[in-house]
């Protein structure tokens, strides 16, 4: 019966079952929202007529920037910058296409190679804890499945306490990434601004920050989602020691 009772208490109800969710939900829907503006602002053309790749590489010279390589990726919505080889990876969409959503897309990676090239320290920081959130991750779920067990049938918190503090790890990395993203947002709206030659008109300008408002948010509730899923198991290991 005490075997019994604790396996309930691992089970999320009331408040918890409402939490998780809404922030499934939440999830849900900003990510539905972000993909239907990208493929919206995918549909404007771009009247200046430049592809993503172009614009991505006269941000970069306009930085000052000669040494990061702008290179097409295989997939969708793939993009991204890698400081370790220097090279700024936009999907086919974006490399390619003469849009509205490449160019703010293109620019936004740039965002990245610009905080790279000035030592944003978000960004150095973030950099540092990839390869310790690497292996995080792939434990997490593990660790946290098996510490649960045990916990239940022997009463021993090391392996779920190993559990949490991969997912604290894991949830500590999605709000670093928050300053790197929002910021290099900003660094790609403010360089839009200041070229008309790539957006001419406010209106091309608007929807860019739109789109990229969006992209942020998705951030925004992934790190939310991974904060309240480590004070639901950390809960556990506070409710034990208090016991």
């Amino acid at each position: 019966m005490y075997h019994l009772s604790m396996i309930f208490t691992f089970i999320p109800t009331g408040s918890a079952w409402l939490l998780m969710a809404g922030i499934a939900l939440v999830s849900f829907l900003v990510q539905a929202r972000f993909r239907s503006k990208f493929n919206e602002y995918a549909q404007m053309p771009l009247l200046s007529g430049l592809s993503g790749r172009e614009v991505a590489e006269k941000m970069l010279r306009d930085n000052g920037i000669y040494d990061v390589r702008v290179i097409s990726v295989e997939g969708q919505l793939t993009d991204h910058y890698n400081p370790a080889d220097k090279t700024v990876n936009l999907s086919p969409d974006v490399y390619h296409s003469r849009s509205v959503a490449a160019a703010a897309v293109a620019a936004h990676e740039c965002g990245h190679a610009v905080q790279h090239a000035k030592a944003y320290g978000w960004l150095g920081l973030r950099s540092s804890l990839v390869p310790v959130v690497n292996i995080a991750s792939r434990i997490t779920q593990v660790a946290i499945m098996i510490g649960i067990m045990l916990l239940i049938f022997a009463h021993s918190t090391f392996v779920l306490a190993i559990g949490v503090g991969a997912l604290a790890l894991v949830t500590l990395f999605s709000f670093v990434t928050l300053p790197v993203e929002f910021d290099a947002s900003n660094r790609a709206l403010a360089w839009l601004n200041n070229n008309y030659n790539i957006m001419q008109t406010s209106k091309e300008h608007s929807q860019a920050k739109d789109a990229l408002w969006w992209a942020a948010m998705t951030y925004v509730v992934a790190a939310l989602g991974s904060l309240a899923t480590l004070v639901y198991y950390a809960s556990f290991l506070v409710g034990n020691r208090r016991d």
